[in-house]
């Protein structure tokens, strides 16, 4: 469905292309021409042969290793937490429980999260893990029920340490400001992980926040 809905987009488009330049006159064509010709050789151009285009939608959509790769982690997960609120703070020590599947065929991973911060206080979350085909790199998503926000990462697969480095941005509650966030994913064996988060405040320096161990349980 992807696949068709990207060919009438790109259909729809070229028709509407073709009815501008019909009403525009041939001073707008000249005038197009030579915007195209002065845009330089550095613009990538746009695939207009069918079987090209049609390749590069294939490669862009199907899931391949690194996809396979990430449901080997599906099941259920025991988390060992320890989070700090600010550099010189105490850490603060809770369990919770991760019970990640794949969807689609593979393309994400959504991970449910789930811990008790005190009695009647539940924190949840949901992750959602990609592979980009397209921009070779690890894309990922995360909501929770304490905020209203989506936090996106993405990043690069160090394969010699079997570790994710993610970098993105969220937004402090208290300023409304960006704060950099920093997290590396560690394939330590096949049932055990280990989550590492980093944050960087405006005008403060880089401290962890966030570690997590995690133990396969099924």
């Amino acid at each position: 469905m992807k696949r068709l809905t990207n060919i009438f987009c790109i259909a729809l488009l070229g028709t509407l292309a073709a009815c501008n330049d019909a009403s525009t006159g041939s001073e707008s064509t000249k005038s197009d021409t030579t915007a195209n010709t002065s845009a330089g050789a550095d613009e990538t151009p746009m695939l207009k042969d069918t079987a090209a285009l049609n390749q590069a939608m294939y490669a862009a959509s199907m899931p391949g290793e690194v996809h396979n790769m990430i449901a080997k982690d599906n099941g259920v997960w025991e988390a060992e937490m320890t989070f700090w609120q600010t550099p010189d703070a105490q850490p603060m020590k809770m369990t919770g429980t991760a019970t990640n599947k794949t969807i689609w065929d593979n393309r994400y991973q959504q991970s449910n999260f789930r811990c008790e911060m005190a009695p009647g206080m539940v924190f949840e979350g949901v992750s959602t893990l990609g592979y980009d085909n397209v921009k070779k790199a690890f894309v990922n998503t995360w909501i929770d029920n304490m905020a209203t926000g989506i936090m996106y990462m993405e990043g690069k697969y160090d394969s010699a340490n079997k570790t994710v480095n993610l970098a993105g941005k969220s937004t402090d509650y208290r300023t409304g400001k960006d704060v950099s966030m920093r997290q590396t994913f560690r394939w330590v064996d096949d049932n055990t992980q280990h989550l590492e988060m980093y944050a960087t405040y405006p005008g403060g320096k880089e401290f962890k926040n966030m570690e997590i161990t995690y133990k396969r349980k099924k």
